[in-house]
């Protein structure tokens, strides 16, 4: 029954949305009833910023731990006054893990809220499906956190905040075979995710170029509870390590499943492990494995401890690395926003354009000609049932 209530919802928003785009928009560009249309819009009043993200479904913990910090960046600048004397609203729509869901979500943004601009999604899988949406309708768009280098070659109203999956993948690449020294390697990646697939070739390719070996690869699907039969695969390959460009519901079963079959080799990873469910799933199985993330809270800077204190404040635990990318997508837009001279999709889009060495809480951001964030990664070191820094990786 839930199944058939979902497809009829979405086949109805899927309609609502197709008679909006149908009636309402000139030329390809957004909604002309609101702050979002391609004609100017509304130049008083507030400025309503869409975010859509997975407040629910596996990856949960993602979207709440962006929004709340995306939510943190709101309040701070409606108490400074806002964007040229006008508040800022912030609509959250959850997409529940679901690329159809979150292509509805951005239609509905733009439709129904009237949005000047979006920030979106941590999955690359679901940033492709939205960002296609906000592309077609003239919309700028911020991925606080989608690596997967297809997400802005959609065109030119998409960016982000974050490094790319051939810059994270060069990351652990290079510090397995220069740090660790390592010379074989496994990979088990999730065919489903673009992301996951993304990190893995990345890895693959730099590794092997560094002199290194890939000695197997598995695969699973996202949803998957039982890792055995690759584990055991890889057991007798003579890896060294096992490379785990996964999300952390999975990320902690396999280290569990490794732990149980008696493999003793770190796993390695990249930032979708970021999550406290990582450690409650994979307890002490995880000691000594290895990271790439976009943040680490025992080497912040001033301002990053500054956001770390607030967020603490405000919601009661410590944020993580994508929490600190959308504290960062929305001030690098609402940078954009105080930059430009009217607050129109067209004119933030321009601004975003013209980021330079902005200071953000994960880093200085500066947006290049693809629209990607130039900046430094980190790695972390899994001990004593927390992340902790290991070292800094420049661009």
């Amino acid at each position: 029954m839930r199944r058939k209530t979902v497809v009829v919802a979405a086949a109805i928003v899927s309609l609502v949305a197709s008679l909006a785009f149908t009636f309402g928009c000139k030329n390809g560009g957004g909604s002309q009833n609101g702050p979002g249309g391609s004609g100017g819009g509304n130049q008083t009043g507030e400025i309503v910023i869409g975010h859509y993200a997975s407040m629910t479904g596996d990856t949960a913990h993602f979207g709440q731990d962006t929004d709340k910090a995306v939510r943190l960046a709101v309040e701070e600048v409606n108490a400074q006054g806002g964007i040229k004397g006008r508040r800022v609203k912030l609509v959250t729509l959850d997409t529940r893990g679901d690329a159809t869901e979150a292509a509805n979500a951005v239609t509905r943004l733009i439709d129904v809220e009237h949005v000047s601009a979006i920030i979106g999604e941590v999955a690359s899988t679901l940033s492709l499906a939205g960002g296609r949406v906000a592309q077609r309708r003239g919309i700028p768009m911020v991925s606080p956190s989608s690596t997967n280098p297809a997400v802005t070659a959609i065109g030119n109203n998409v960016f982000r905040v974050c490094f790319i999956d051939p810059f994270q993948g060069t990351v652990m690449a290079k510090f397995a075979r220069e740090n660790l020294r390592l010379t074989k390697v496994a990979i088990i990646k999730d065919v489903r995710s673009d992301y996951s697939i993304g990190l893995a070739e990345n890895f693959r390719r730099a590794f092997t170029q560094r002199g290194g070996q890939v000695v197997a690869e598995q695969s699973y699907s996202a949803g998957d509870t039982d890792f055995s039969a690759q584990l055991t695969a890889i057991r007798d390959s003579g890896a060294e390590a096992i490379f785990v460009p996964g999300y952390y519901g999975e990320v902690g079963a396999i280290a569990v499943t490794k732990q149980r079959l008696g493999i003793n080799v770190p796993l390695l990873g990249g930032d979708g492990w970021d999550a406290p469910d990582l450690f409650r799933i994979g307890g002490a199985a995880l000691e000594g494995s290895f990271y790439s993330n976009h943040f680490a809270p025992d080497a912040a800077s001033d301002r990053a401890r500054r956001f770390i204190s607030a967020f603490q404040r405000r919601f009661g635990s410590e944020p993580t690395g994508l929490g600190a990318l959308g504290y960062d997508a929305a001030m690098v837009l609402f940078e954009a926003m105080r930059r430009a001279q009217s607050v129109t999709p067209a004119t933030i889009r321009e601004g975003l354009t013209a980021t330079r060495n902005f200071e953000g809480v994960t880093g200085r951001i500066t947006i290049n000609a693809q629209r990607d964030a130039d900046k430094s990664a980190v790695v972390l070191r899994i001990r004593g049932g927390r992340a902790v820094y290991e070292t800094t990786v420049q661009p």
